[in-house]
């Protein structure tokens, strides 16, 4: 049955006021004298409500542009739900031809069975609520028309008071002079409070029933409308019972107006429902990447936009790498103690080095205990996963190759009153060797001594230019990774190196868009040439040693494999930072509370196998590929 089919059915309605207040007069036992003083009441209280409401209501051409709030959902690369998030309100809005017609029948025949007949008030309707709850000295009965609920959900307070029904009222007509039936409907349906925190019909059908509000039948929207009257109290997940007994009077009401056969009244009441889950309290699955998607995108555009603008995020995430991370975060970190290793938390990056877009992120070992963010929020020194800065910055200025020579040998410098004497982590000097051999052994005093020729304030301006942001002070142990990085910090820079220099903005986010399609946030990659490609080439071709014979052995994954271990003087702070043409990825591991992790522990012997196990895995359908060699470019 359709809108136009119900609105030929509402005839005009079956009695006047006049006649109704003498139907009253019977039933009440009233005299002539009490309900002639009754109703000079009501008009003589009305004329005034009325005049100060025409002085004060809201102006209801404001829902010409009204755009209630609505649920962000927050997807992964591939479109799969990772969170649904809302303020208040747990809103999904839906045009009214999306909406099942057994269900806009349902609630019309119980809430507003004159809808289509009256121009906002039903007067009859009124006036017998009017007279119950005089005569009872309570409110016992609303009389409220749908025009009339939709004007309390949007402009007055739920106080009860005959003033407030004077101003729903008014502002009823007023909206009926300016909007179309359907058009009131679609807001009523999308405004209503449903139970749960579901507001507006499509997350009210996707909580109840577990679709779409488009495919709802007889039986669950019958039950749907007979939730309005008290949503909570008659919920199907609380009271069952009682639910199918509103259900019950609402098929009933449409069987009474002829709107459903009694075979369909029958069947309807018979049907055995299949009741979803209440979804509108969840949290997400992947409450590190949904929290700082939520920050990154409150910085742009507002918390309110994001919590209620029924925004369309889609992420960078592939939700089977970010499984695959939290998995290996949350396994190793029992491990790792058992070995002597006595961490509290590890944090995983991974980005696309050809689009700078992560992967995976994972801020610590358990969300449901912390939700910090040590992927993102955390500033942790990186020893010596730092040097490759360093080392690509001799590179890039024309001075040295990959086979230039080096020296491992006593130095010291002044800083400030004192002087600063470099060492090695086995506190010996090996003398002149390959700048390629002093990387892949983490030579301390090499790495100084080129920052010092190179210039410490062109190593930051280099680390400037491929993502880091952290604070950056060029003191003379900057080479040996006395700064404070993020791990995301990190895993993007990394991944510039292994696109030969290619950067575009690290990022969690695809895309955005409004709950109507239009694009708000647009993030596809524009990589722009940040790095020399010859000294990018040249520092792969090195950090692939540090993994072939380095430091980095036990980060073999079986395929061409660049990487460096980083590990600090005070055995705070161990990493590994390594990467193929495809993924780059950054693991650290450490304690809240920065003590100790224990005597030997360093991120070649400990973090490289956990890098190891996550690569090997999440390359599994990747293919081999081979970095490009510095031949394939120009020497600066």
């Amino acid at each position: 049955m359709s809108s136009n089919t119900i609105r030929q059915k509402q005839q005009r309605q079956p009695e006047s006021t006049g006649q109704f207040i003498r139907s009253v007069a019977k039933v009440t036992g009233g005299t002539l004298l009490g309900l002639t003083m009754l109703s000079s009441a009501i008009v003589a209280g009305g004329l005034v409500g009325l005049a100060v409401s025409f002085r004060n209501l809201p102006d209801v051409r404001v829902l010409r542009g009204y755009t209630p709030s609505e649920t962000t959902h927050i997807y992964d690369i591939k479109g799969k739900l990772l969170a649904s998030i809302h303020g208040e309100a747990n809103r999904e809005v839906v045009p009214l031809d999306k909406i099942s017609p057994q269900l806009k029948r349902a609630v019309i025949a119980i809430e507003d069975s004159y809808f289509y007949a009256h121009n906002g008030v039903n007067v009859g309707a009124v006036a017998r609520a009017s007279v119950a709850n005089f005569s009872t000295g309570r409110t016992v009965e609303g009389g409220s028309t749908v025009t009339m609920q939709l004007v309390k959900n949007l402009f007055l307070s739920p106080k009860r008071a005959f003033s407030r029904k004077i101003a729903e009222s008014v502002l009823a007509l007023r909206i009926e002079q300016i909007f179309k039936k359907d058009q009131i409907l679609e807001l009523y349906l999308n405004q209503v409070y449903w139970g749960h925190n579901n507001y507006g019909v499509q997350t009210a059908a996707q909580s109840y029933f577990g679709k779409s509000a488009a495919n709802l039948d007889l039986a669950e929207a019958s039950m749907m409308a007979g939730l309005i009257q008290s949503p909570e109290a008659l919920s199907p997940f609380v009271d069952l019972k009682s639910a199918k007994k509103r259900q019950r009077e609402v098929l009933h009401r449409m069987a009474e107006l002829g709107w459903i056969t009694p075979q369909e009244e029958e069947a309807a009441r018979k049907q055995s429902l299949k009741l979803g889950k209440i979804t509108s309290f969840q949290k997400s699955d992947m409450p590190y990447v949904s929290n700082a998607v939520v920050q990154e995108l409150t910085k742009k555009f507002g918390r309110d936009a994001v919590l209620k603008g029924g925004m369309r995020i889609q992420t960078t995430i592939d939700s089977k790498l970010q499984r695959l991370a939290e998995d290996t975060a949350r396994n190793w970190i029992g491990r790792l103690n058992n070995m002597g290793v006595y961490a509290d938390q590890m944090a995983i990056v991974s980005v696309d080095p050809r689009t700078h877009f992560v992967k995976a992120m994972v801020g610590g070992v358990d969300s449901s205990k912390s939700e910090y963010n040590r992927a993102t929020q955390a500033l942790r020194q990186p020893g010596s996963a730092f040097k490759p800065f360093v080392y690509y910055a001799a590179l890039a200025s024309g001075k040295y190759a990959a086979d230039s020579t080096v020296y491992d040998s006593p130095v010291g410098y002044p800083d400030g009153y004192e002087m600063y004497y470099p060492q090695n982590y086995d506190r010996t000097f090996g003398g002149a060797m390959p700048l390629r051999r002093a990387l892949e052994m983490s030579r301390n005093v090499p790495a100084v001594k080129l920052g010092q020729e190179i210039g410490l304030n062109k190593v930051v301006e280099i680390a400037r230019s491929i993502g880091v942001k952290s604070p950056i002070d060029p003191v003379i142990s900057l080479p040996l990774g006395s700064v404070d990085l993020t791990p995301m910090e990190m895993a993007g820079a990394y991944a510039t190196f292994a696109s030969n220099g290619w950067y575009s903005e690290t990022t969690l986010i695809a895309q955005v868009s409004d709950s109507s399609g239009n694009v708000l946030l647009d993030n596809t990659p524009k990589p722009r040439l940040v790095l020399d490609p010859w000294a990018a080439a040249s520092l792969n071709d090195v950090l692939q040693g540090v993994v072939s014979r380095g430091t980095g052995t036990a980060a073999q994954i079986g395929r061409p494999t660049a990487g460096k271990t980083g590990t600090t003087s005070s055995e705070r702070d161990i990493w590994f930072v390594g990467y193929v043409p495809q993924l780059a990825t950054a693991v650290w591991v450490g304690n809240d509370n920065y003590t100790q992790l224990g005597q030997g522990a360093t991120g070649g012997g400990f973090v490289a196998p956990i890098w190891r196990e996550f690569m090997s895995q999440a390359l599994q359908d990747v293919p081999v590929e081979k970095f490009r060699p510095a031949s394939d470019f120009d020497r600066p």
